[in-house]
């Protein structure tokens, strides 16, 4: 009995075990190779929602994109290398797969409709360091090629050499491998004698292409290749593998023994010995047999009579049946002919019938092609012609955004416009020489920066609140001498009691005198509020001014700001100094909102248009 070692990974080839046990062989599982499934970002995932075709290398790419649950496009074209995988497609996703006759890259490629793909959205749902062919091979034909890495293959824990130490122990006869990452997990870092070892199994491959890459380690005396990697398969190619092996021992040679020889030998002997004494006797009896002849010669001759007798009536049958059956073929022929004919009649009328229908097909094709270009022509010609309407509106825009917006970049835009649209057009020189002084003096009018100044002050505005106010500032306290000083003198303690009495009194009320200035009275927290208040009450009265275009009220609402910092602040600190500085500068800005410009232009347009 064979002991057949698969090598697949776990969970896989269990139906094939069962088959080869039920075949008489003995199965063992023995995966070398473990599936490591991985986690692709929503990036990787987003192309199979816009996919023309999705094409799954094998089952662990089925199994390890269906563990992400991701959205895809059922409707696109779905591919497998195998059956096993189309199957794997149809549990998990509910539809059929195209499946190449050859299991294999090549065989996939080879399919009509991956021929033309350009400009097709494809997704390669792989496994980690796989083949390139397919990616290469579509990226040629120009399609936009997605590779999805949905798994990995790794070898399982554990020496090479202790999988070959146990595999020998158990005499394991033939090894079933269905990728080139086996081979590689099999055939690392062994000694000598262990692929010595190997060179004796039978190796059964799910493809050439593993054949091929086995060969770099072994010689292909012992190398069976499957018809794909299906369980069905590769019990095919066991089962075969076997039988030829069976088939391909010498076969046992008759051989004839000196014993056999020498009966042989006598017998012709005696054989010879005999020859003479029958022909004695057969002279003696010669009369007899002589008469015997005769009368059978003259019953043969009897019944040969008989059958020529029957052969004349069953060709004069046969004659009959020739003549008719040449009747028959005549008619068939004359049929024959009829219906050639009617096939003539028929061609010749399709032929007409064609030409017809040519000739129509032309007819029409040049009349509407003749309605295409006048068509074409009408719509060049109300192209060509310029819109007196469209003119004015644009005039009249210009003019809008001159005079009610004070936009003047705005005006010169609309009049670039004009200015473009009558260029395609003869006869409208005066026009545009016109529409060229007015851009000249709309260029000259000096831009207010609105916008500039509206930030600035409200930079001001947020800095209100840190100006630091005015405090009191105290002049020097005028030193006096104690006139109620105490003596240490006992007689005169008559005048230390009256010292006393002064000290007493001054402990309730004490006056201080200071030279030097007279002393503001100081402000209280409401009226520094109100202050406040009034000065962002200016600023913000000026933004509002600037945006409205009224020049008058911004320099007046600035000037009432610079009067309060002034008066309330310290103008010897860093902020209040900034703040006095901008609003200077702010109150030296040009606000000049209204300009005397007139569009020379606009006469122009109006006598053109009448």
């Amino acid at each position: 009995m064979s002991h057949i070692l698969i090598t697949r990974p776990q969970g896989k080839g269990i139906d094939l075990a069962k088959q080869l046990e039920q075949a008489g062989y003995q199965a063992t599982l023995f995966p070398v190779l473990s599936i490591d499934y991985l986690e692709p970002n929503s990036a990787q995932l987003t192309p199979l929602l816009n996919a023309d075709k999705i094409i799954f290398i094998s089952q662990d790419a089925v199994n390890a994109l269906l563990a992400l649950k991701p959205d895809i496009n059922t409707k696109a074209q779905f591919y497998a290398v195998g059956e096993q995988t189309a199957d794997a497609i149809w549990q998990a996703f509910g539809v059929r797969a195209a499946v190449p006759k050859t299991h294999d890259s090549e065989g996939l490629l080879a399919l009509s409709s991956l021929q033309q793909v350009a400009q097709q959205n494809i997704v390669l749902v792989k496994g980690k360091k796989g083949r390139p062919t397919i990616a290469n091979a579509l990226k040629e034909r120009d399609a936009f090629l997605n590779s999805l890495v949905v798994y990995q293959r790794q070898p399982v824990k554990g020496a090479q050499s202790d999988w070959l130490d146990h595999w020998q122990s158990i005499d394991v006869e033939g090894i079933v491998i269905t990728s080139n990452a086996a081979v590689d997990a099999i055939f690392h870092q062994l000694s000598s004698a262990q692929l010595q070892w190997l060179e004796h199994c039978q190796f059964y491959v799910a493809s050439k292409r593993i054949g091929e890459y086995l060969k770099q380690h072994l010689s292909s005396a012992n190398i069976h290749i499957a018809a794909g990697a299906s369980d069905s398969a590769m019990f095919t190619c066991i089962s075969q593998g076997k039988t030829m092996s069976e088939n391909a021992k010498p076969s046992a040679s008759v051989e004839v023994k000196p014993a056999a020889k020498a009966a042989q030998k006598s017998a012709s002997t005696s054989a010879e010995k005999q020859e003479p004494a029958m022909n004695q006797n057969n002279k003696r009896s010669i009369s007899k047999t002589g008469s015997l002849a005769l009368l059978i010669s003259l019953i043969v001759a009897s019944g040969v009579g008989y059958q020529f007798y029957q052969k004349l009536n069953t060709g004069q049958q046969e004659n009959a049946i020739i003549e008719q059956l040449k009747s028959n073929n005549e008619i068939l022929n004359a049929e024959l002919v009829a219906v050639k004919s009617a096939q003539q009649t028929l061609q010749q009328a399709l032929f007409n019938s064609e030409n017809k229908v040519a000739a129509a097909l032309e007819k029409n094709t040049a009349q509407t092609q003749q309605q295409l270009e006048s068509a074409l022509q009408r719509a060049e010609q109300q192209a060509y012609s310029l819109n007196p309407q469209e003119v004015t509106s644009l005039q009249r825009m210009a003019e809008f955004k001159l005079w009610a917006e004070k936009d003047y970049q705005g005006a010169a835009a609309v009049l670039s416009r004009l200015d473009s649209l009558l260029a395609e057009h003869p006869g409208t020189g005066a026009i545009r020489q016109a529409i060229h002084q007015d851009l000249q003096a709309l260029s000259s009018v000096q831009r207010v920066p609105v916008e500039a100044i509206y930030l600035k002050l409200h930079g001001l505005v947020e800095q209100v609140e840190n100006l630091e106010f005015n405090a009191v500032s105290l002049p020097q306290e005028v030193v006096k001498e104690d006139q109620h000083a105490l003596s240490e003198n006992v007689s005169d303690w008559q005048q230390n009691l009256a010292n006393s009495w002064h000290q007493f009194k001054d402990n309730f009320i004490k006056i201080r005198q200071r030279e030097g200035m007279a002393i503001e009275p100081l402000l209280t927290e409401q009226e520094r509020h109100l202050i406040q208040q009034r000065l962002n009450l200016y600023l913000t009265q000026a933004q509002d001014a600037v945006l409205t275009k009224q020049a008058s009220v911004y320099f007046t609402a600035l000037s009432q700001a610079n009067d309060l910092v002034n008066a309330y602040f310290k103008l010897d600190q860093p902020l209040t100094k900034s703040t006095v500085k901008a609003l200077d500068e702010l109150s030296k800005e040009s606000l000049q909102f209204k300009h005397d410009i007139a569009l020379t232009s606009t006469e122009q347009v109006k006598e053109w248009a009448k």
